[in-house]
């Protein structure tokens, strides 16, 4: 996997192969930030099942100021703490061994809010609309932040309390939701 835009273009990203991970494919990482590029600079992320933490680093390559890496894989951990270290952006990175839900009331608890959410969980794993119910009951993004939901084309709904549909875009067997917060 190769960083595909931003400060790090062209550097590889280790942990396609991680068991239990499904990295995005560079074309649809490609269109997800040409839809989003306005909302990350300087932005907060978090990367919920962040894996080899593609996401999450394509952010920061983008302008990020901060990452949140979540994960509950410890072997995706050690990926990414490698990842982390051999781009030389440990300062723009906090890595977190955790389960989704245990990480996000976490957050709500320290009160930190995010710009962009990613969520790319395993496509077996049946959390979408738990965690956009934990996300908008706990008012984890800030005012127009973003959520992004990668999944294998199931059907959500357009808006969820106070998320709204902002943009969807189908690749083949994959979907990319993203839902903008509104107050």
């Amino acid at each position: 996997m190769k960083i595909i835009s931003g400060t790090l273009k062209g550097r590889n990203i280790e942990g396609y192969n991680i068991e239990g991970t499904r990295p995005t494919m560079d074309r649809v990482k490609e269109s997800l930030f040409g839809m989003i590029q306005d909302y990350i600079k300087e932005s907060t992320v978090l990367d919920l099942f962040a894996g080899s933490g593609n996401l999450g680093i394509e952010a920061i390559s983008n302008g990020a100021n901060i990452c949140y890496f979540i994960d509950n894989n410890k072997e995706a951990i050690q990926v990414l703490n490698k990842n982390i270290t051999t781009l030389n952006i440990k300062n723009k990175s906090r890595v977190i061994l955790s389960d989704w839900k245990k990480a996000l009331n976490t957050f709500s608890t320290q009160n930190i809010k995010f710009d962009l959410i990613f969520i790319d969980p395993p496509y077996d794993y049946d959390v979408y609309e738990k965690i956009l119910n934990k996300v908008s009951t706990l008012h984890l993004l800030t005012d127009s932040g973003l959520l992004i939901l990668e999944h294998r084309n199931l059907h959500l709904p357009t808006t969820y309390q106070n998320l709204t549909l902002y943009k969807e875009r189908n690749y083949g067997n994959k979907s990319i939701n993203i839902y903008k917060y509104f107050v």
